[in-house]
C-alpha cells in the first residue's frame, strides 16, 4: 500500500501530517510526503525516516515576505501550478491521496488524484473552514465579508463566492491542461462530502455541520523522541520553571519589540524566560542568565518543564501545551488562531490574550491571570482528557477502506 500525504503551509501543516505519516508506516504502508521544500521540513521528516517530495515556494520565505492581499491571486495560481506540476508524478504510482493545507494547494493536489483515479480523503486542522449555521468563515486577507452581512448561511455563500473569484480561474486553467473538467465551487470541490477533522473533541467540540458528515479522528500528534539539548537541560535545571515565549511560523510583522515587551512581561511575575526564536527571530533583550533562547525543540518534553506557554494559538501548540497540562496565554495573530484562544479561556486553562500585539501592561495583566494554583490544577485536570490515538484512528480509516476497496471519503 503506497500512500502520499500532500500539504502546503506552515509548521502546523508540516507536523501533523509527520505524525500520520509514521503511523501508516508502522501499519506497513509506504509512505511519502508532498510539503514545502523549507530546511526545517525536511529535516523533521528526515528525522522520522519519511521522504519529502518538495513542492512549490518556501513557505517561511512566502509568510515572511508578508506580500499584499491584491497579490493573493497569483500566489495560488503558482501554488496551485507547481501542485498540479510536481503531484502528478509523485502520486502515479499511490493507492490513495490524503490531501490538506491552504485551500488551492488542496485544490491542486484533489485535481492530481481525479485525474489518476486515486481515492482521497481531505482533511482540515480546525473547522472554521468547514461550513456551519453557528459561525461566520473566516475572512481572506483583504477581503472582508460586508459588516451588514449578519446572517451566517449568508456570509458562507459570499465565503463560497469569494473563493471561486480568488482561484477559480486558476485551478480551471490547470484542470483543463490535465484533461479534466472545471470546477464550479471550489471550496465544496476541497471539503467534499465527508471530510476528516483531525484536533481533539475536548479542545475541539464539533458544532452543527447539517450539509457534511464530518468525521473526527483527533489531533494527529507525532511521538517525539529526541532529547532537549544539553544548554537547555542545564537552563531548566538552574533555576525554578520559567515561562516560555513562542510565536512558531508567525512573523510578528506588527509587533516588532514583541521579544522586548514579553521579556519584561515576565519578569515583572518573578519568573525566568524561555524564549524561542520561530519565523519571528525572537531573541534575549539582555545578557541577564534568567533569559535563555531556543530554536526548534521538542516540545512534548519541554513544556511539562515550563510555569507556562505564551504562544501565538497555532492548532499544534495549543494542543501540545494543552496535553502537557501547562497554563497558556495565547496571542492570536491571524485566521484559526483566535478560536484557539477563546477555547483556552472557555476551558479555563489559560488566558486569551486580546489582539495580535502584546504591550507590557496587556501580556503582565494576561500572566497574572494564567501563573494561578487554579489554572495549573486545570490545566493538569483537561491534559488527562486529551486523546492521543488520533493518527491511529485515522490510519486505520484510510487502510480499512483501501482494503474493502471503496474510497476514504464519499468526497
Amino acid at each position: 500500500m503506497r500512500v502520499l500525504l500532500s500539504t502546503y503551509g506552515s509548521r502546523g501543516d508540516v507536523e501533523p501530517v509527520a505524525g500520520l505519516a509514521v503511523r501508516l508506516r508502522a501499519l506497513g504502508a509506504e509512505v511519502r510526503v508532498c510539503a514545502p521544500p523549507d530546511e526545517d521540513f525536511a529535516r523533521r521528516l528526515a528525522g522520522v525516516g519519511v521522504e519529502l517530495v518538495p513542492v512549490g515556494p518556501s513557505a517561511r520565505a512566502l509568510t515572511k515576505a508578508a506580500p499584499p492581499p491584491s497579490s493573493l491571486p497569483q500566489r495560488a495560481a503558482e501554488v496551485i501550478a507547481r501542485q498540479v506540476e510536481v503531484l502528478s508524478t509523485a502520486a502515479a504510482d499511490c493507492d490513495a491521496l490524503v490531501v490538506t493545507g491552504m485551500l488551492p494547494a488542496a485544490a491542486g493536489a484533489l485535481s492530481v488524484a481525479e485525474k489518476l483515479g486515486v481515492p482521497t480523503a481531505s482533511v482540515t486542522f480546525q473547522q472554521l473552514t468547514l461550513p456551519s449555521p453557528l459561525r461566520r468563515p473566516l475572512a481572506y486577507p483583504g477581503q472582508p465579508l460586508p459588516p451588514e452581512t449578519t446572517d451566517n448561511r449568508t456570509r458562507w455563500e459570499l465565503d463560497a463566492r469569494q473563493t471561486n473569484e480568488l482561484f477559480g480561474a486558476a485551478l480551471n486553467a490547470n484542470r483543463a491542461a490535465i484533461g479534466l473538467p472545471p470546477v464550479a465551487d471550489v471550496r465544496g470541490y476541497v471539503i467534499g462530502d465527508q471530510p476528516w477533522l483531525a484536533t481533539d473533541p475536548v479542545l475541539d467540540p464539533m458544532r452543527e455541520m447539517p450539509d457534511l458528515d464530518v468525521v473526527q479522528t483527533g489531533a494527529w500528534i507525532l511521538p517525539d523522541e529526541r532529547p532537549l539539548p544539553d544548554a537547555l537541560v542545564a537552563f531548566l535545571d538552574a533555576g525554578t520553571p520559567p515561562v516560555y515565549v513562542g510565536f512558531g511560523s508567525m512573523p510578528l510583522h506588527g509587533a516588532a519589540d514583541a521579544a522586548r515587551v514579553a521579556v519584561a512581561a515576565v519578569r515583572a511575575q518573578g519568573r525566568r524566560v524561555l524564549v524561542s526564536r520561530g519565523w519571528a527571530g525572537l531573541a534575549p533583550i539582555d545578557d541577564r542568565d534568567d533569559c535563555f533562547a531556543v530554536g526548534e525543540v521538542n516540545h512534548q518534553a519541554l513544556f511539562p518543564r515550563v510555569a507556562a506557554v505564551v504562544q501565538h494559538g497555532g492548532a499544534g501548540t495549543t494542543t501540545t501545551a494543552a496535553l502537557a497540562g501547562v497554563p497558556q496565554v495565547v496571542v492570536p495573530q491571524a485566521a484559526d488562531q483566535p478560536y484557539w484562544a477563546g477555547r483556552v479561556a472557555d476551558l479555563g486553562i489559560g488566558t486569551a490574550h486580546d489582539g495580535p500585539t502584546p504591550t507590557y501592561a496587556s501580556l503582565s495583566a494576561a500572566l497574572a491571570r494564567t501563573l494561578t494554583p487554579a489554572t495549573h490544577t486545570r490545566a493538569s485536570a483537561v491534559a488527562r482528557t486529551i486523546r492521543t490515538d488520533g493518527t491511529t484512528t485515522a490510519a486505520r480509516l484510510l487502510l480499512d477502506a483501501l482494503g474493502r476497496g471503496r474510497p476514504p471519503t464519499s468526497g
